[in-house]
């Protein structure tokens, strides 16, 4: 069984030491959703939210957050993005908006909370912007889909 990596030897709080790990490149993919009510969703696709463009606004928060993800989870590294990108979809199937983000940095440590973190936040920017018209919204499935660079290899959900 793995150890925690973010514990030191008695059980304290420790920020890996990344020093000595090799520089890769390492690619982050994370998904989530936030359901809705259809007409929500209808208002949403039709730009009738009176915040403005939801999904545009979404995809901007989660680049934004994604890059301030070591502000505010204390044991990560601040890391050098060469990317994160950010894509809100529609799912009318689902009555849904879809959330991917992508990160990507040329660095000793890997971007899956930065990917994570962009998806959390932009789903967190659709709820802001459509709860006066709809409260019941949900946000699911929030996890990292892939993952590839470093030591540990590549990781496919």
């Amino acid at each position: 069984m793995s150890k925690l990596t973010h514990l030191d030897h008695e059980g304290r709080a420790s920020m890996v030491d990344v020093g000595r790990k090799e520089v890769t490149e390492r690619i982050a993919v994370a998904r989530g959703a936030v359901e809705m009510r259809p007409e929500t969703l209808q208002l949403i696709i039709e730009g009738n939210i009176k915040k403005g463009d939801v999904m545009r606004v979404a995809e901007l928060a989660g680049i934004m957050a994604g890059k301030k993800t070591s502000d505010l989870i204390p044991l990560c590294h601040p890391l050098p993005l060469n990317q994160i990108a950010v894509q809100c979809t529609p799912n009318p199937d689902q009555n849904r908006v879809d959330i991917e983000a992508t990160a990507r940095v040329s660095g000793k440590t890997g971007v899956e909370m930065e990917a994570l973190t962009a998806v959390s936040v932009a789903a967190l920017t659709i709820y802001d912007m459509a709860k006066a018209v709809d409260r019941s919204m949900s946000i699911t499935g929030i996890q990292l889909a892939y993952k590839s660079g470093g030591k540990s290899g590549t990781y496919q959900a």
